[in-house]
This record gives structure tokens, sequence and C-alpha cells, in this order.
């Protein structure tokens, strides 16, 4: 059985809360994700993804420069544990109604994040939300 370790993305991208969400977004483009983890100091404030920074920010008329990504994150945290299965990880993102699980180790905290992608992907690589998740990006 496949755990989320197998599927998760590692190289986590962290900003602080009064990060301006244009900087988060050229963040994203430089990286090419979708996702990053906001965090003060050594905790966890949220996430924030690309979609928030649209539904919250652009089609809000908020300031790219002005607005911080602690002002449109996501505060409520989902998280799984890399030994779980990956079909645990897809039913709870059902549940919970999210498309991004952070990942969390007790010894070494936050150690990824797997996306509905990452698990279409190895679910059913042969659906349609699978073959666009192993596409490459447009740039």
């Amino acid at each position: 059985m496949q755990t989320v370790k197998d599927v998760m993305t590692t190289g986590v991208v962290y900003l602080p809360s009064e990060t301006p969400i244009a900087e988060v977004a050229r963040t994203m483009r430089e990286q090419d994700i979708g996702d990053v983890v906001v965090a003060d100091g050594p905790s966890l404030a949220g996430m924030v993804t690309d979609r928030d920074l649209v539904v919250r920010a652009v089609a809000e008329g908020r300031d790219p420069e002005a607005t911080t990504v602690g002002e449109v994150m996501t505060r409520e945290l989902v998280t799984v544990r890399p030994e779980d299965t990956i079909q645990q990880a897809a039913l709870l993102m059902r549940d919970r109604a999210v498309r991004r699980l952070l990942v969390c180790d007790d010894d070494q905290g936050l150690v990824g994040v797997v996306s509905i992608g990452d698990l279409a992907e190895r679910i059913d690589p042969e659906s349609v939300l699978g073959g666009i998740s192993s596409a490459d990006p447009n740039n």
C-alpha cells in the first residue's frame, strides 16, 4: 500500500505572515508551486494557495503590495502523517473539502505537502485529473 510519504512534496516553502501577497505570488511563480506555508517563527500560522490569492484578494480588489498573506491565508490546517495511506489522505480531503494536506511527523514537525493532484497521479494516473497533474506546467 502506498503511503503519503511516497507521494508528498518535501520542498515546502515558508513565508512570514507579514509578506505582501504580490511577493507570495512571485514566489509561487518562481518556485512553480501553488501553495505556501505561512509561519511566524517556529509556529505554523496557516497556508495560502494560488486560489486563495485570487478569491480572497484579487476578486476583492485588494492592493497586492499592501495586503499581507496573513490577511488572506487559511488558518485551519488539515494534516496527515507520512505513514498514512494515500487512500486515507484522499478520504480526508473529501471529508474536509480541501485540495492540500500538510504532512506532519511527530519528531520533525512539518515534512511535506500532499495535493489532490499528487494523489490522482498515484491512485488513477489514467484519469483526467491524473493526466493534468502529471503534465508539464504552462509557463
